[in-house]
């Protein structure tokens, strides 16, 4: 499972990396892409989120209703500043979903682990509140898994 986390966060430093090494935003005419692999397209990162276990970038509106979610359980969870945060780690969730979506007690753990309420937030660490982000991870940024 940490392998699956590890390759996913990989990919994704990689992409950002890549997409920040690019000087250009389009080819200079009569290019035929070459200078392009400096970075990633839409699809391609669409194509390593998907073969690391974890669901397309989620659209503006999901990552909203997601984080109007997170507030409605709690809104410490997600506090202001912390937004991307909170979206990384509920994709990164949406991965663990994907490996065992029949084992709701481990992904309630889980949740709760990877969403630092054990340490950062004691009082709301509880498997009622590591259900309702859980819930909420899995509505709203990866209905197909």
């Amino acid at each position: 499972m940490r392998t699956r986390t590890t390759t996913a966060a990989a990919l994704a430093v990689l992409a950002l990396a890549l997409t920040a090494c690019g000087g250009q935003e389009e080819p200079p005419a009569g290019d035929d892409g070459g200078s392009r692999s400096a970075g990633i397209g839409a699809e391609d990162q669409d194509k390593a989120r998907g073969a690391a276990g974890l669901p397309p970038e989620p659209s503006t509106t999901a990552r909203y209703r997601f984080l109007e979610a997170l507030d409605a359980i709690d809104r410490r969870i997600s506090e202001p500043g912390t937004d991307e945060q909170a979206v990384s780690r509920g994709l990164d969730q949406c991965g663990s979903i994907k490996a065992s979506p029949d084992d709701r007690d481990r992904l309630i753990r889980q949740t709760l682990e990877r969403f630092a309420l054990p340490t950062g937030l004691p009082d709301i660490n509880t498997p009622k509140t590591g259900g309702k982000i859980l819930d909420a991870v899995h509505e709203h940024l990866c209905p197909d898994f």
